[in-house]
């Protein structure tokens, strides 16, 4: 998520960190560690995948590259290039971005068509990792190598390391959302929205080859919402909806995870309330940023169809409030219910001050 104060904050919002590169060898290994299966080579790993008759798999390939030994497993929307050679973790992950692609075209009144094949790096550490990023990103590689745990996306890309299996799929689907509405919708949207849908898909549950996104799990999110309101650092809506993640990571941790999880909750908030009373509304405002057909005037309809002009913190600032207002409700009568929508998200949540 990371040159000028706006260029900063737009990197900070899409970077949550990932990526990585390979070659191979053609020996074979498979090892068992403590009951668990390890392959060490790219011909082991293929014959592994191939023997799994993985439905959302279509081909796997060596991938030559000079930071390890690596794959190129190819689905029917993506093809990820990994040097993680891990067998249970990697089986599930065309599962995963297959399931990804399905719930991100479930947020459409209809589905897109996808012309190309969608890039997912993969790399099995983190040195990998930030070699690619280094040359990947270029002169702000410097600012991307502070991502501490995660994955990012940039340039069509997503680009993570293993970090865990939970918290490998949590990132990978956070910022496929960002990669697939970058290329769908005519016009970038602000970024409580963009970050708040892209945290529905941060949690999910594996099922026969598989996965179904559970929101309402996102522990990580509700307990920063509890530990937002216990501390009563709740961000006004009216704030919350012109905020640049940017601007909140140079105030404090606590104003991060307060963006953050005030987001979630607000994406859930318009989507559920009151038996979905808002949701048409919902759709509307992302059915707008689809076909670009949001009531802007010229310089912010620019600056919002072209990804090549930097999202500056004022037209996050003036076209998120517009929008909102346009599109959900004026916000003196929204707040109430919001609040109230947030404490009942949390109540159950378990939190230690």
């Amino acid at each position: 998520m990371k040159k000028t104060i706006s260029q900063k904050a737009t990197i900070i919002i899409s970077v949550i960190l990932f990526v990585f590169l390979s070659g191979c060898f053609e020996n074979q290994s498979q090892i068992k560690s403590n009951g668990a299966l390890r392959i060490d080579t790219c011909a082991g790993m293929t014959d592994y995948l191939k023997k799994q008759n993985l439905p959302a798999l279509e081909s796997v390939q060596t991938w030559e590259n000079k930071y390890g030994p690596g794959l190129k497993l190819t689905t029917d929307h993506y093809e990820i290039l990994t040097t993680l050679l891990e067998p249970l973790m990697l089986s599930q992950v065309p599962g995963f971005v297959e399931s990804s692609y399905r719930s991100y075209q479930s947020q459409l009144p209809k589905p897109a068509e996808t012309a190309s094949k969608f890039t997912v790096y993969l790399f099995a550490t983190r040195q990998q990792w930030e070699d690619f990023t280094k040359a990947f990103t270029g002169p702000q590689a410097g600012l991307y190598c502070k991502i501490k745990a995660g994955a990012y996306y940039l340039r069509g890309a997503c680009v993570a390391y293993n970090i865990g299996r939970e918290r490998t799929f949590s990132v990978l689907g956070h910022e496929g959302w960002h990669q697939f509405n970058s290329r769908y919708f005519k016009y970038r949207l602000p970024s409580w929205l963009d970050e708040g849908i892209a945290m529905q898909f941060e949690t999910s549950r594996y099922e026969q080859g598989l996965f179904y996104f559970e929101p309402a799990q996102n522990l990580y999110r509700l307990g920063g919402l509890k530990k937002t309101l216990i501390e009563n650092q709740m961000i006004p809506v009216k704030e919350l909806v012109t905020i640049n993640p940017g601007q909140v990571v140079a105030v404090s941790d606590q104003a991060v995870t307060a963006f953050y999880c005030q987001s979630y909750a607000l994406v859930r908030f318009l989507r559920e309330d009151n038996y979905g009373k808002r949701l048409g509304n919902f759709h509307q405002l992302l059915l707008g940023g689809l076909r670009g057909s949001w009531p802007l005037d010229e310089i912010a309809r620019k600056i919002a169809a072209d990804r090549n002009v930097p999202l500056t913190v004022a037209w996050n600032r003036v076209v998120g409030s517009q929008l909102f207002q346009q599109y959900i409700a004026d916000f003196d009568q929204i707040q109430e219910d919001y609040t109230a929508f947030c404490k009942k998200l949390v109540y159950h949540v378990r939190f230690k001050i």
